[in-house]
């Protein structure tokens, strides 16, 4: 064969293969079909992949956010992948995404004049990962509302004693059902029905239906951290944990003085005592009405000029005795009265306190615990709401309907 047959076949052979390599390139280029290509044979344009937009709230920089502010991160032309929050000391803001529409959302408070870090990273189209950082900054308060509790963590109290807290600023009508809404009962071994009933603009109670059970155990949440209690004023955040111990709930008889003491239904001691005298206008008369033990004290000094009998009354007292334990802030205690004896038992010359022997006071002193319920009968003179815990003689309806959320 000739050396100009040979170079024709070569030239044939490159023409071919160009071809063919001009068909793939177009049946495989990005974004084409086989039955893409556009007129003329050239191969069609392709679109780039849609950048990820981050869409952060609040947005980079924001200051005085609120503190019951979510913290969103949303993303568009990709998939959200990770999200952190972190404040200054490396604590994280709880959060999760949305499955449905794809959003991060914090699910925990932000603390108060605390500067965050956000960090987002999604995924593109192209499968390439997208990285996005901002910042905000949230408010400080002109005040924050401390809420104290009663009883104390760890505490072990009677089957009558109230959770009450009390805040150091007051509550705006508006906000007590937000503040309720955030203190959260919970009891174990067993749920246990109960209702909080506000006394004032500072102070709001919780009180089972009916006396706690006794051995039961209470956690009381207070999660006022992101509550506005009123313009300015912001809540904070608190764990209790208490036991309801054994059921002591005694009864004194005001007409037969005596007190009769039960734990857990049984009977332990019926003690002779003397109670308040008439006269005097009747101000030393001892109430009736549901009283719980507010708290104990081998010794105190009791001064009559505390209750408002002045010094120069023929009735003024200053003594100390033993055994107090206090059941009303006007100042009615069961105590220990051992120059009373003679009449415990038989006649009520008290100036309103539960008097008994020195060994039957020690004995109730020993069986007591802050929380007991003490029911006295028997008297015309009833006990004043709020003199005392007094949560027990108001029925269960009208309790309830001082809730902010009946």
């Amino acid at each position: 064969m000739s050396t100009s047959h040979h170079r024709a076949r070569a030239r044939a052979s490159a023409a071919l293969l160009l071809a063919t390599t001009a068909v793939l390139v177009t049946a495989c280029g990005p974004g084409g079909t086989a039955e893409g290509g556009a007129a003329g044979g050239r191969p069609a344009a392709t679109a780039s992949a849609t950048p990820v937009a981050f869409t952060v709230t609040p947005g980079d920089a924001s200051t005085d956010v609120r503190l019951d502010a979510p913290v969103a991160v949303a993303v568009s032309g990709g998939r959200l992948d990770e999200v952190t929050v972190t404040a200054a000391d490396g604590s994280a803001l709880p959060g999760a995404v949305d499955p449905a529409s794809g959003t991060w959302t914090s699910s925990g408070p932000l603390t108060a004049g605390t500067r965050y870090a956000v960090h987002a990273v999604a995924t593109d189209g192209a499968g390439a990962h997208v990285v996005h950082d901002s910042a905000l900054t949230t408010l400080t308060p002109v005040a924050t509302a401390f809420p104290a509790v009663s009883p104390l963590d760890g505490a072990t109290v009677g089957v009558g004693m109230p959770v009450i807290v009390t805040l150091d600023e007051p509550v705006a009508d508006d906000r007590r059902a937000a503040v309720e809404e955030n203190l959260r009962v919970t009891t174990s071994p067993a749920p246990v029905e109960g209702s909080w009933s506000w006394r004032s603009d500072t102070k709001v109670e919780f009180r089972p239906r009916e006396y706690w059970p006794a051995r039961t155990d209470v956690h009381l949440d207070v999660d006022l951290g992101d509550v506005e209690v009123s313009p300015g004023v912001w809540g904070t955040t608190r764990d209790i944990d208490f036991t309801v111990g054994s059921a002591m709930v005694s009864t004194v008889d005001i007409a037969a003085h005596t007190l009769t003491v039960t734990r857990d239904g049984e009977v332990l001691r019926t003690i002779p005592v003397t109670l308040g005298q008439s006269g005097s206008g009747g101000r030393y008369v001892t109430r009736s009405g549901t009283k719980v033990v507010m708290s104990l004290e081998e010794s105190r000094q009791m001064d009559a000029e505390t209750t408002g009998v002045s010094k120069d009354d023929p009735d003024y007292y200053n003594v100390a005795v033993k055994y107090a334990m206090r059941l009303t802030n006007s100042g009615e205690f069961l105590h220990a009265a051992p120059w009373s004896v003679a009449s415990q038992g038989r006649a009520n010359v008290s100036h309103g306190c539960t008097g008994m022997s020195t060994e039957d006071a020690r004995w109730v002193f020993e069986h007591s615990k802050v929380g007991d319920v003490v029911q006295y009968v028997g008297s015309e003179r009833g006990l004043e709401d709020g003199n005392g815990f007094t949560a027990w003689n108001t029925g269960w309806e009208e309790w309830t309907a001082g809730s902010a959320l009946s």
